[in-house]
């Protein structure tokens, strides 16, 4: 899922605002929940600038 690989690639660039954007994004798409739930957890570790 693209988003999800870039908001990998914007939190090892240190873009953390940017990553959680794409990490929520691709929340929003997947249809898995045990995906969703990793997805949302990248994004909040984004929030706290923990990735």
């Amino acid at each position: 899922m693209l988003p999800a690989v870039r908001g990998d690639l914007l939190a090892k660039l240190g873009r953390m605002d940017e990553a959680r954007v794409e990490f929520e994004r691709a929340a929003q798409l997947t249809r898995s929940a045990p995906e969703r739930e990793v997805l949302l957890r990248r994004a909040y570790a984004c929030a706290a600038g923990a990735v």
